[in-house]
């Protein structure tokens, strides 16, 4: 499955979202699309979302206008899209335009168990 990580630029998202899934054994089974890995590349998301994309997801718990483009996008596209949020955070309401799957997480470990699970449950 082509999932691709979408997600703000307000946190060290390298260390905190793209480290943990690369390293789980998520990474086994599906291809990862990290957008933001080389500093020095563009990478053509709406593109990718419109041809290759099976899934989106979306770390929420920071709003960002890019972020917020890709999904409505994916939306377009009717790519599905699943939002995951840290515990705490107070996430966009208009999220709930664009699809009904949400999930808050504590840490990098239950972040990776719950993509895990949704993964598992629904596709």
């Amino acid at each position: 499955m082509n999932i691709y990580i979408a997600h703000s630029k307000d946190f060290d998202f390298k260390k905190e979202l793209y480290e943990p899934i690369k390293k789980s054994s998520l990474s086994e089974d599906n291809l990862f699309i990290f957008p933001h890995e080389r500093e020095d590349g563009f990478f053509d998301s709406k593109k990718f979302i419109k041809d290759d994309c099976d899934l989106i997801i979306a770390e929420t718990s920071y709003p960002s206008t890019g972020l917020g483009i890709e999904l409505g996008w994916a939306n377009i596209y009717n790519i599905p899209i699943v939002c995951f949020y840290k515990k705490g955070s107070k996430i966009s309401k208009s999220l709930q335009v664009v699809t009904d799957y949400f999930f808050e997480y504590s840490t990098e470990d239950d972040l990776i168990e719950k993509i895990n699970n949704f993964l598992e449950t629904k596709f």
